[in-house]
């Protein structure tokens, strides 16, 4: 038995909707006629100046454009409406004389050129929607490549904000993580780097500039370049958060952006590190199977009253143990217990739960994210940045 399928209903054609801007009105009546004896399904205005034509744009797809008008004459009115069309296609019309403006109003950026008393209704119809789907065409292609650019901004911007760590030693692992919380962004305000001055000497910083757009990105990236140019020039310790922040009050875009920054110094040799919190919550120490928050001094954040960070010394105890870096949007998401937070509390929490010490140190940073999702009820709202640092695999 031979299977018969019926034949799919045609698709209606879309409606045009037609801006005819044209003085003669012996032209403007035959173009009426030529849609109507095509069969077309329209609805056509007609304006007779191009003044006329500006507040007549609304909803229109396609402008149907005599180069011989009153206030607009030749290219130099093509050049006027087209400022005005929007996403409007635009089609000229031309007389036999002058067809060779047709040509330069294709090159000027019109879709398409019609020569008057050339076209009958089937080709002014077919002309007019292939001119609507070829300026859609175009505005796609913009899109894709004003996406592209953003892309490749946001390449540049991830080599300036996520480094290579600067280092030789191979007595401690870094391992590290970032998650934009910028819509359709890849990267934030927040900002991370390692950099090792000596042989038992490690300098290591993470930051996060207020907000999340494109300025914000980029504002870490200096951020974070100056941070490492002031480590390797042997800047002393206790002026390297001054100095940045001055970096930070030259640069910003307004005066109501800050930053917070957590900034450690580790002496290996001595197994012992000194912390320096701007406005930032405290690293995690993973020591002993047991996870707590390093007890630090907090300084105010970067940016608002210039004003000596207070220093932290703390010591190491064996050669087995992990610190953690993160920036505040792993911990301000909610628990999924009415309002309560993650916080440094709740994230010390997961640290010390069974599960976690059978995740391999790369994918800790990743496994806390999903975890601090899952209590969320969904993806994080603000940058994540994290840096693992891991001496004899201390959990």
């Amino acid at each position: 038995m031979t299977e018969v399928t019926a034949p799919r209903p045609a698709v209606a054609p879309e409606r045009l909707r037609i801006l005819l801007v044209e003085d003669d009105e012996g032209d403007a009546f035959l173009v009426r006629e030529l849609l109507a004896e095509a069969g077309a399904s329209f609805d056509l205005r007609i304006a007779t100046t191009l003044r006329e034509a500006r507040d007549m744009m609304r909803g229109v797809q396609c402008v149907l454009l005599d180069l011989g008008l009153p206030d607009a004459e030749g290219i130099d009115g093509l050049r006027k409406l087209l400022a005005l069309a929007g996403s409007a296609a635009v089609c000229v019309l031309t007389g036999r004389s002058d067809e060779h403006l047709g040509v330069q109003a294709v090159a000027e950026g019109a879709q398409d050129y019609l020569v008057k008393g050339q076209v009958d209704g089937v080709l002014l119809v077919r002309a007019l929607r292939y001119a609507v789907e070829r300026k859609r065409a175009d505005e796609n292609a913009q899109r894709l490549r004003e996406a592209e650019l953003r892309q490749a901004e946001s390449a540049r911007l991830e080599r300036g904000l996520l480094p290579q760590p600067l280092m030789k030693t191979t007595e401690v692992a870094v391992h590290t993580f970032y998650r934009s919380g910028r819509a359709m962004g890849l990267l934030g305000g927040d900002f991370f780097d390692v950099v090792q001055v000596g042989d038992s000497k490690l300098h290591v910083i993470v930051g996060d500039v207020c907000g999340h757009s494109v300025d914000e990105a980029a504002l870490g990236v200096e951020l974070r370049v100056a941070w490492r140019a002031l480590v390797l020039a042997g800047v002393p310790e206790e002026q390297i958060l001054a100095s940045l922040e001055q970096v930070l009050m030259t640069e910003r875009r307004a005066r109501e952006v800050f930053a917070t920054v957590a900034m450690v110094s580790l002496d290996l040799a001595g197994d012992r590190a000194t912390v320096r919190l701007a406005g930032h919550p405290p690293p995690v120490l993973l020591s002993g199977g047991k996870a707590a928050a390093v007890t630090a001094r907090t300084g105010i954040v970067l940016g608002v009253r210039p004003t000596p960070t207070p220093a932290t010394d703390v010591e190491f105890s064996g050669d087995d143990w992990s610190l953690l870096m993160y920036t505040d949007g792993l911990i301000e998401g909610h628990t999924g217990n009415g309002n309560e937070r993650l916080d440094v509390e709740g994230l010390c929490g997961l640290l010390a739960q069974p599960d976690a010490r059978d995740v391999p140190l790369a994918a800790l940073p990743a496994w806390l994210v999903g975890r601090a999702e899952q209590g969320n009820g969904g993806p994080l709202a603000d940058d994540v940045a994290m840096l693992l640092i891991s001496r004899g695999g201390g959990r």
